[in-house]
């Protein structure tokens, strides 16, 4: 009996994590004139026009291009300033170490919005306004203490004597870092990735509010799809549903270290 009732649990779940990627995917099969005119469980009348729009119009498909580049810009430098960072946190003891951490996550937990002003006025002065770096770097004030966090949980796992024994041996702190520390902590390194990226990926203040169109991401694109007729519902949700494409394949390439983060209880 028990079985069964969270047999009928799960896909009741399912259901309902399902249902709206099903109903997003249903409407981008579909033109806007029909999604308007009726109610309809599956496209009746199948239509790929939504993606060839956005695969053929450059304003669309530079949307996903100048995202992927900043959110990989984001996630290189924010895992070169962490790795260090937290390698120190979780091998040396100083003072003031353990505010330090404190006043990094503090950053984390503050909303957007409260850095879109500064960070919007400090890159008009320097000229940075409408670039992926800048995008980047302001997404690092809350991918990097995130990052340290993680990453710190992982390394406090690996003895210390393998630093020692490794130092003995005559081995240099890169050389030791990078042959020896980072494969031991690549299932963190890994989940560290995973995190940098969806945030970057799916953030839309900073974002928006940072580029104006030589940088403009596809988050800020689909917020302006408002024609002269209303909402093309049948575009964004095309939009919609590319859009989770990367987001799927990275979480299918780290999956492993994601499972072995959560086992470990560094997630």
């Amino acid at each position: 009996m028990k079985g069964k009732k969270k047999t009928i649990g799960l896909v009741i779940y399912f259901i309902l994590l399902l249902m709206p990627i099903y109903w997003m995917l249903s409407m981008s099969l579909r033109s806007n004139a029909d999604i308007l005119a009726s109610f309809a469980l599956y496209p009746k009348g199948l239509t790929f026009m939504n993606y060839m729009r956005i695969f053929t119009d450059s304003s669309w498909y530079m949307g996903y291009v100048n995202s992927m580049i900043y959110v990989a810009m984001n996630t290189v430098i924010s895992l070169s300033v962490a790795l260090p960072a937290a390698y120190a946190f979780s091998r040396y003891s100083f003072v003031g170490d353990k505010q330090m951490f404190f006043w990094l996550l503090t950053n984390r937990m503050a909303p957007a919005a409260v850095f879109a002003l500064p960070f919007f006025q400090l890159y008009s002065t320097i000229g940075l306004l409408d670039t992926h770096f800048a995008v980047a770097l302001a997404h690092c004030l809350f991918n990097v203490p995130l990052s340290v966090w993680i990453l710190e949980g992982f390394m406090s796992g690996v003895p210390r004597e393998i630093d020692e024994t490794a130092f003995i041996d005559g081995y240099s702190f890169p050389r030791f870092f990078i042959t020896i520390f980072l494969p031991l902590i690549r299932s963190g390194v890994g989940v560290t990735a995973f995190f940098c990226f969806m945030f970057s990926w799916v953030e839309l203040l900073l974002a928006r509010t940072l580029t104006v169109t030589e940088a403009k991401p596809i988050s800020a694109i689909m917020t302006r799809t408002i024609s002269a007729t209303g909402l093309d519902f049948g575009l964004l949700a095309a939009a919609g549903i590319l859009t989770i494409v990367p987001g799927a394949l990275v979480i299918w390439f780290v999956r492993n270290h994601m499972a072995k983060g959560f086992a470990m209880g560094r997630v």
